[in-house]
């Protein structure tokens, strides 16, 4: 199967010769890859997961992956930039599809996200995850702790720090990340939280750049400081699409002000390709029903590009 390839269903005969289809038709996949389950030889599988029952406030992230998707092929036509990488002639890179949302058995949820993330994982291509509510992350790195081991270190672009405390039972998109500390499953003294603007009592020992720091620091400098807190050790990167500011993604379930720019965003992600052992990573948290023009969907949309060129940095190097 040539898996670097594109479709025939995403190509199109004109009178130009072989074209792309264009962006307002023509099967929907992420960046038009080709739809598989078959996991052999494939660098990069990218998958969605339509949940968001743990949302708190303003819901429609299970839309999610479906607009970023439909948003992605606004990228697909050109290499990367500014690279100029031909990112799929170098990796092997498909859409997973979306794992199966049964909103009827809810309790049993979270483990089916951590086996459909196990599945990816344990065939050795590095997952994208497309969400969803931010609650799924959990699962996820559970799945990634089985195979890369405790101790991750969390990359983590965001409004909120979503390590509230809580009890062990509850399912909820605001704390996970204090459950995932409290197992071990990430190294909070290795993990770093960009953007947040809510106030929380505890770091519970996460280093945070807080929206106003973020603010008044240089690209580099925020790279840099990323770059010192995570070393070498492998790290999983999560984009809740609310550490834009809203005026770049209002079409999130709890928007807050004062957020990344988009250009900061992106910057961001390229100054850490061949920088960070990226072993997994995913965009949240964009709920189509608020969004304006598509504007959250082509955001998310274009931070999983960026996500794929440090995978495709990386396996260079």
């Amino acid at each position: 199967m040539d898996t670097k390839g594109g479709d025939n269903a995403f190509t199109a005969k004109s009178v130009h010769q072989n074209t792309s289809e264009p962006m307002y038709s023509g099967a929907l996949s992420f960046m038009r890859r080709r739809y598989s389950r078959d996991l052999n030889g494939i660098d990069v599988a990218v998958t969605g997961i339509p949940y968001d029952l743990a949302t708190s406030s303003r819901p429609g992230t299970r839309l999610g992956p479906q607009g970023v998707r439909r948003a992605s092929t606004n990228l697909a036509w050109a290499p990367h930039f500014p690279s100029g990488r031909d990112i799929f002639a170098e990796m092997a890179v498909i859409d997973y599809g979306d794992m199966v949302i049964d909103p009827g058995h809810p309790e049993k949820l979270p483990e089916m996200i951590e086996d459909h993330a196990r599945d990816i994982v344990q065939s050795g291509a590095k997952m994208l995850t497309i969400g969803g509510d931010h609650f799924i992350t959990y699962p996820i790195l559970k799945a990634h702790a089985e195979k890369y081991g405790d101790g991750i270190s969390l990359i983590q672009f965001d409004a909120h720090s979503d390590t509230w405390e809580d009890d062990g039972d509850r399912i909820d998109h605001g704390t996970m990340f204090w459950h995932a500390a409290q197992k071990g499953i990430v190294n909070p003294s290795k993990s770093i939280q960009v953007g947040i603007r809510t106030h929380n009592e505890s770091t519970h020992g996460f280093n945070i750049l807080y929206g106003p720091d973020v603010q008044s620091m240089s690209i580099d400098a925020i790279v840099e400081k990323i770059k010192a807190t995570v070393g070498d050790n492998p790290a999983y990167i999560t984009f809740d699409i609310d550490g834009l500011d809203p005026c770049y993604a209002p079409g999130t379930g709890t928007p807050v002000l004062g957020g990344l720019t988009s250009h900061q965003a992106v910057s961001i992600l390229r100054g850490l390709a061949g920088h960070v052992n990226l072993i997994g990573s995913d965009v949240v948290e964009v709920s189509p029903p608020y969004d304006v023009s598509d504007i959250t969907a082509l955001a998310g949309a274009t931070m999983a590009w960026e996500m794929l060129n440090i995978h495709a940095v990386n396996r260079a190097k």
